[in-house]
């Protein structure tokens, strides 16, 4: 895992996490709000029907405590109370008059405003409700008439006000000063990361340098041998194994290189169409040799912003699995296709062994399936995590997967102007 891809991680880890807490911070808020409404309703609702219950005691007496409240202990906080000192009981007559009307100590309005609004609460098809910062409750009697008792709410009204704002307010504030220390703390976190990473890439260039002498040493040797002896399994062995070496060797070097590199400044446009057509040429000769057939469709002129060596070698890289591993007298295809943002190309060959095979770990390092992938093929570790790395450096990606017989690659490459 390279700087880049680290960088990506940290932003999806900063996503994740802000996400997360975003929606706790909403359930929260939700819940604290909602129990909020449920209990102050519960002690409207309960202050209204005790002042139903009351009110010919309250308008007669004046029964209706107006003392300050002392402490509250832990089981009062939770159970109803008078929400408000203010209320008002209004009677009508069966003919709709006001026969009535009673308001309580505190009271902040006309009579003639308050019978005012109580008509348009009389109107209201329902026995109970709310009517700006007031809540009502109606009830008739036998002789036609009604009555309307109306509890001023204000102060749990704007409190109920209150909490939502000061939740939204919290949460928000919350939130930013969570982003600003998950981003602190994750760049922390990652830099020892991206120095370890830095440090294996350095190393493998390095051991890949150190590499080269004493394989080259050991091939001379063998030919050497070789010319003075005569060949020999045991020489020829040998110089197989060192020309494999030299070429994992080579690969290492090109997939770390691959890794390192981020800038694409010396990107210009490319012929990709021309690129495939050049690169299914070079292998029409193996393939023939295995009775394969290449069936190609390049598109016409289709054009890349890119480095064309990354383009020549990602083509390369596909088209030589397709020839290692398509079935003997099988066909393999090569399609480009211009999009709006880049190109894609898909690669596929036939092979009807891939059923159970999992596709995603393809671009493993040193992956190998089954017997078929085995030394002397070189497998489809390497070369394909170097296309995996190309197709990330041109910020697309590649997919391998197996239907009806036929294993396929699609690659998108994306231009650098997107």
């Amino acid at each position: 895992m390279n700087a880049k891809e680290i960088h990506k991680l940290r932003k999806k880890f900063i996503i994740t996490a802000m996400t997360a807490f975003t929606l706790v911070i909403a359930v929260l808020a939700v819940f604290i709000n909602t129990a909020d409404y449920v209990m102050t309703q519960r002690e409207i609702d309960w202050s209204l029907e005790r002042i139903a219950e009351l009110r010919e005691k309250i308008e007669e007496e004046n029964t209706h405590s107006e003392a300050l409240p002392g402490a509250p202990s832990f089981t009062e906080v939770f159970s109803p109370r008078y929400q408000s000192n203010v209320f008002y009981i209004i009677s009508y007559d069966g003919s709709g008059g006001v026969k009535s009307f009673y308001a309580s100590k505190g009271n902040s309005y006309p009579e003639e405003i308050v019978i005012r609004d109580a008509e348009e609460m009389l109107s209201d098809s329902a026995d109970s409700g709310r009517y700006g910062v007031y809540y009502y409750l109606k009830s008739s009697d036998d002789s036609g008439g009604a009555s309307l008792i109306i509890l001023d709410c204000g102060s749990v009204i704007f409190s109920r006000m209150r909490l939502k704002y000061a939740s939204i307010a919290i949460g928000a504030v919350s939130l930013i000063a969570s982003l600003i220390l998950v981003m602190l703390f994750s760049k922390k976190m990652i830099r020892p990361e991206i120095e370890s990473s830095q440090r294996q890439m350095q190393f493998i260039t390095n051991i890949s340098h150190e590499l080269k002498t004493p394989l080259a040493v050991i091939r001379s040797n063998a030919e050497m041998e070789e010319l003075t002896k005569g060949e020999s399994e045991f020489m020829q062995s040998t110089v197989r194994q060192v020309d494999r070496m030299n070429a994992l060797v080579k690969n290492l070097v090109m997939i770390t290189r691959a890794r390192e590199t981020e800038d694409r400044s010396s990107d210009a446009e490319v012929n990709v169409s021309k690129i495939a057509e050049e690169t299914v040429n070079e292998f029409s000769g193996i393939a023939e040799g295995k009775n394969i057939g290449i069936e190609t469709s390049p598109g016409n002129g289709i054009m890349l912003k890119a480095d064309e060596s990354k383009v020549r070698q990602l083509m390369t890289i596909l088209l030589d699995n397709a020839v290692k591993y398509c079935d003997e007298n099988g066909s393999i295809y090569v399609g480009l296709e211009g999009l709006k943002k880049g190109i894609r190309l898909t690669v596929s060959n036939s092979y009807a062994d891939g059923k159970d095979i999992d596709c995603k770990r393809f671009f493993d390092r040193f992956y190998r399936e089954d017997n078929s992938r085995n030394i002397d093929t070189g497998g489809y570790g390497i070369g394909l995590s170097i296309a995996e790395s190309i197709c990330g450096q041109y910020g697309g990606d590649i997919q391998a997967q197996w239907q009806n017989g036929r294993i396929s690659f699609v690659c998108c490459l994306i231009s650098e102007d997107h």
